[in-house]
């Protein structure tokens, strides 16, 4: 027989443990992505974590979801600083700046991602399925009518952070290398990461250098990016003509490919990323261009003519999504522990800097809002999906600058920036880098 007392605990006690019971982590329910964490996390600290890929990617992707999680589910972190990204790349360096992680796992997790190549394993996939993944037909009206507004937010935030840069002592190249094109580079994965690798081979410097100065940046960006989307659906609100709300253009509309997931089909795509990876090194030794950017003419020039057969394209485009799904928490892991700086970064950190920050994602939002109204566009869309969109950070920033300007329906626009805006500005990169 059970006491009144027992009968309020017990419903309560089981309400707690479904809920509990209801939270995955990873697609993982939580108890059991807790125990998986406990084992990693004891192979590492007793010295028992097995060095190269197996031990490494390992920690990588357990924090790595972990941080992911975290920052997702924190609401001033998920709405405006990145969510899950910023804090897996941040938690990871801070737990080599507060000397929190063994020097063995450090070093097995930066060997596995600079010699051990994950880095540009994860790029290849990256590049190769997200142009390859694309409606030709959506592919080609984007480049007829959204790559101008594309391009001119891309080149009014170089030259007003170049001007900003200069007034301010910064100095107008280095405003525009390393504040406004990964700012407009499409995020972590597409933006900084790939970019901090050109910036390295054609500059110099170790790749954690640029990291530590491009990550700021795009966190900022980020935030930037999301106020300016509610500034603009306000002003679209107050001003009817500037705004089709969120109807880019009359009669133009994207059609999204259904993708059915084949796992043979993925190990066709993985292999097509890596032999236009290979392409493009091989390009590399004769054509003064990087080799990423060698690696997107080639996939583009592909997509467009139509010369790969449909399992090609759509293993790329699976593969990618595979990659992207569980990979990139466990990258941002690698990135924080074997390219970020955390005193750089916060030495960074500087009234200048904000400026210089603003100044990108304002001249994107001018330059795509002002060639947008000349392609027929609406100058508010078109500021925020050619402009914002480009000047956030990749998924999650389009998700969160699409909210705060009350325009979900734009995504498939905001995805065309996404994936063709980072293309772009690794192109432009690797061509006025070495000019610079």
């Amino acid at each position: 027989m059970t006491t009144p007392q027992q009968q309020s605990i017990e419903p309560e006690t089981v309400s707690k443990t479904r809920l509990f019971q209801r939270i995955s982590i990873f697609n993982i329910p939580v108890i059991w992505f807790a125990l998986i964490t406990i084992i990693a996390l004891a192979a590492m600290y007793t010295g028992n974590l097995p060095a190269g890929m197996i031990g490494s990617l390992l920690i990588m992707m357990v924090l790595g979801e972990l941080f992911g999680w975290i920052g997702d589910n924190t609401p001033i972190l998920r709405s405006f600083l990145g969510g899950g990204a910023i804090v897996a790349i941040f938690g990871a360096a801070f737990f080599v700046y507060a000397d929190i992680m063994p020097q063995e796992t450090i070093t097995s997790i930066t060997e596995f991602m600079k010699s051990g190549g994950f880095l540009n394993f994860y790029i290849a996939a990256l590049i190769t399925g997200s142009i390859l993944g694309m409606n030709s037909n959506t592919l080609k009206k984007a480049g007829a009518k959204f790559a101008l507004p594309l391009l001119a937010a891309v080149i009014v935030s170089m030259i007003l952070a170049g001007i900003v840069g200069l007034i301010i002592g910064f100095g107008f190249k280095d405003a525009i290398l390393v504040i406004a094109m990964p700012i407009m580079g499409g995020g972590m994965g597409a933006g900084a990461v790939p970019m901090s690798q050109v910036y390295s081979e054609i500059l110099g410097n170790d790749p954690s250098y640029y990291i530590s100065i491009l990550v700021p940046a795009l966190a900022l960006g980020n935030v930037l990016a999301i106020i300016l989307a509610g500034i603009l659906n306000m002003i679209g609100n107050k001003f009817p003509k500037l705004s089709g709300n969120g109807q880019l253009m009359e009669g133009f509309h994207v059609e999204n490919k259904k993708v059915t997931y084949n796992v043979s089909i993925m190990g066709v795509g993985m292999v097509a990323a890596l032999v236009f990876y290979v392409l493009g090194q091989i390009l590399g030794n004769f054509i003064p261009l990087h080799p990423y950017a060698l690696m997107i003419i080639l996939v583009a020039i592909f997509k467009l003519a139509g010369w790969l057969p449909e399992i090609v394209e759509n293993g790329a485009n699976q593969w990618y999504q595979f990659v992207a799904k569980n990979w990139t928490l466990a990258l941002l892991i690698g990135i924080g522990i074997a390219y970020t700086d955390l005193n750089a970064v916060i030495d960074a950190l500087t009234i200048e800097y904000i400026l210089l920050v603003a100044s990108v994602v304002v001249g994107a939002a001018l330059g795509a809002a002002m060639l947008g109204k000349l392609v027929g566009f609406h100058p508010i869309e078109s500021a925020i999906t050619a402009g914002l969109c480009m000047a956030n950070m990749g998924g999650t920033g389009d998700v969160a600058v699409l909210s705060a300007s009350k325009r979900m329906e734009l995504m498939p626009f905001a995805q065309i920036s996404s994936r063709l805006g980072g293309a772009l500005i690794l192109l432009i990169a690797g061509i006025i880098v070495p000019l610079l």
